[in-house]
């Protein structure tokens, strides 16, 4: 796989992002096929790693859609659905094109069957003064939610490929911490490698019943 799990965590910021926006010691939240959500006190944003290409230098991890200040927690939550969202659209074929601006980059997603854009992530989030409201997380992700796959599902006999799916599939509840949702993937991938007549959302469902 491009990205396995743990990704971002082996191959953090560089450290020149991380000490000129100030974000010294943030936390993953999340992570699904190389895209993650990052939070360091009242800021939160996206981690993203690029598409790998044999004939450039790696550009290393890079930062999208970066708020600086939270109004209240429930925001955070779109930030954690949002990477898994984009990790999800990334294990179904489509592309991740990282354009950088600045320290941050923008983020297109593009359907490789035809080279279009299909949604933008921007560098930041609008702040507390944007009119409007501007282009949030929550409103990102209800677009991105509503894009087909652009090939077919990953390979499911693939133990980290069937986890990164079941992971982005069970970040969807907002109700779950990143690391409750990690343990219920954990959880249905035993129970979908036990019956393979499971597919991925009855083997969430499986282990919800389980864990309560």
């Amino acid at each position: 796989m491009a990205h396995p799990p743990g990704h971002l965590a082996e191959h953090p910021l560089p450290p020149g992002i991380v000490g000129a926006l100030g974000l010294g010691g943030y936390q993953l939240l999340a992570e699904v096929a190389g895209v993650g959500a990052g939070r360091l006190g009242p800021q939160a944003f996206l981690l993203v790693a690029p598409d790998p290409d044999p004939s450039l230098p790696s550009a290393g991890t890079q930062i999208a859609l970066h708020h600086r200040r939270l109004k209240d927690e429930r925001e955070l939550a779109g930030f954690t659905q949002l990477a898994a969202q984009l990790g999800y659209l990334r294990l179904s074929g489509y592309r991740l094109a990282l354009e950088r601006s600045g320290l941050r980059s923008k983020v297109n997603v593009v359907n490789p069957a035809t080279g279009g854009i299909v949604a933008s992530i921007p560098d930041r989030h609008p702040g507390l003064l944007s009119l409007g409201g501007g282009v949030t997380a929550a409103r990102l992700l209800a677009g991105v939610r509503g894009l087909p796959p652009a090939g077919p599902p990953p390979d499911l006999q693939s133990p980290e490929a069937l986890r990164q799916l079941l992971l982005a599939l069970a970040l969807q509840d907002e109700a779950l911490t990143g690391a409750q949702a990690a343990e219920l993937a954990d959880r249905a991938l035993e129970l979908a490698r036990q019956d393979r007549m499971l597919d991925p959302p009855a083997a969430l469902q499986a282990a919800r019943g389980e864990l309560g």
